[in-house]
């Protein structure tokens, strides 16, 4: 059975990207896949897929979508002092972990 592996990223984080021909751009991550440690990011590594019609699709033609990048290509940005940044895990009072920017000390993952 495949290990899942853990991201440092999730669904709605904004990032940015490292490496490749979309470098320097800021994205926000549409899906995680852990089990193939990828990510999609709205925007960035976008390829166009060549489509029949059908039900969906009537007309059929070309598609302009975003392909999956690996998670290691891409890092955080803060949301409270807009930088990319690592993150640390943080335990809560009540015991709960949370990812804590490295560089501003500010809690990511906020309450909702």
């Amino acid at each position: 059975m495949a290990e899942v592996n853990k991201l440092h990223v999730k669904k709605g984080d904004t990032v940015v990207v490292l490496s490749g021909k979309d470098k320097g751009k800021k994205g926000k991550i549409i899906e995680a896949l852990p089990k193939k440690s990828k990510v999609i990011v709205e925007g960035v590594n976008t390829v166009k897929r060549h489509t029949k019609p059908s039900q969906k699709l009537p007309q059929g033609g070309i598609v302009v979508k975003e392909a999956p990048l690996n998670s290691s290509k891409v890092m955080l940005v803060c949301s409270a002092c807009d930088k990319p940044t690592r993150i640390k895990k943080s335990a809560l009072a009540s015991g709960k972990s949370v990812r804590v920017c490295k560089k501003c000390g500010e809690i990511i993952d906020k309450e909702k």
